[in-house]
């Protein structure tokens, strides 16, 4: 099971940490993902770190504002979040297989069938 905490209501350029995390496996073993999806558009990839080496993969939008990270002594991955934008509203969801590639486990969210969490809503207004 993941789950996934951290969103909320914040203001313009303000900041937040989502952390995703596991409960009966091991997070490390795996490729985990960040995606998003506001209503009305398809689910995207927002940020993904691999299993192995933690090579990361960020959207275009969010390069230099997102950052990901994992504690493995925890069992989460987490995704820092500042220079919030109101673009960047939406439910937050993690997921975790083992694609072998970050690049491809964000670009195509349909290939991602291991597990999914069940989300966390971040809406960014003033």
């Amino acid at each position: 099971q993941l789950v996934e905490s951290g969103g909320g209501l914040v203001q313009p350029g303000g900041s937040l940490r989502l952390s995703c995390t596991a409960s009966g496996f091991t997070l490390d073993r795996y490729d985990i993902g960040w995606f998003r999806q506001a209503p009305g558009r398809e689910r995207e990839g927002v940020s993904c770190i691999s299993s192995s080496d933690d090579n990361t993969y960020y959207t275009d939008s969010v390069k230099g504002r997102f950052t990901i990270s994992r504690d493995n002594a925890k069992n989460t991955v987490y995704l820092q979040m500042n220079s919030l934008k109101p673009e960047d509203t939406a439910v937050y969801y993690c997921a975790a297989d083992n694609i072998n590639s970050v690049y491809i486990m964000c670009r195509i969210p349909s290939m991602v069938d291991d597990l999914w969490g069940q989300g966390t809503q971040v809406t960014v207004s003033s």
